[in-house]
């Protein structure tokens, strides 16, 4: 790069162009700053998260697809208690258990079958819990990094008028400072819109699976309880 533009821009560090920068538009840029660590924070956490509930998940099910009976999955799940699995399974286990002990058999399926869904909700609601700021990260952080461009400019167009001249030298540091918000809006945006796409879709993955899993009890009740 040469010419006015690229002397500019080597006499000028990034810290200097934060440094002369307007207190609100630094102020913009701070916030998305914070806004993205956050997102990050959030993003690394529920990958983990996410990806020990798959395993754990896998691990439990061959456990309990092995098993003899109902007594045996529950001795076997104490070791796989991350699994949101387990939580169903402990949910449908204790309405049977209950029933058993009232009526020494099983007399209402559809309360294990709610007691279930019990269970599958409240884990769906656990590995929900933060994604709704990533979906607002990802529409918020365009806009705020939009208002910091705006800024940017209104500071380009007072520097001209002051200098009364249309040189690069007072015009730079405003266009500097409006690309620097708009690129700080992007950074923060697209990083969260991906992460919450590929969640929603895990999370879709882990709900039919207890879906799938909660049939699978009621069919193990079945035959280990008869009609």
């Amino acid at each position: 790069m040469t010419g006015p533009l690229a002397a500019l821009l080597q006499q000028t560090s990034f810290l200097d162009l934060i440094r002369n920068g307007s207190l609100l538009a630094n102020v913009v840029l701070g916030f998305l700053i914070l806004i993205s660590i956050y997102s990050w924070t959030i993003i690394f956490a529920k990958w983990s998260s996410f990806g020990a509930a798959q395993r754990s998940d896998q691990r439990f099910l061959r456990a309990f697809r092995k098993a003899n009976g109902i007594e045996a999955v529950m001795v076997a799940s104490e070791q796989f208690r991350p699994s949101p699995l387990v939580t169903v399974f402990d949910f449908g286990y204790q309405e049977v258990s209950r029933q058993v002990k009232a009526r020494g058999g099983l007399g209402n399926r559809d309360a294990i079958t709610r007691s279930l869904q019990i269970g599958t909700n409240q884990q769906l609601s656990r590995l929900e819990q933060n994604l709704s700021w990533l979906a607002t990260t990802a529409s918020v952080s365009p806009f705020i990094g939009l208002f910091g461009t705006v800024l940017g400019i209104i500071r380009a167009f007072q520097n001209l008028s002051g200098a009364g001249s249309s040189s690069l030298a007072s015009v730079g540091p405003g266009i500097a400072e409006a690309l620097i918000a708009t690129a700080a809006g992007l950074f923060a945006a697209i990083p969260a819109a991906m992460a919450y796409n590929h969640f929603g879709h895990v999370l879709k993955e882990l709900g039919g699976q207890m879906d799938d899993f909660s049939l699978e009890f009621l069919n193990l009740i079945e035959r280990s309880f008869g009609e």
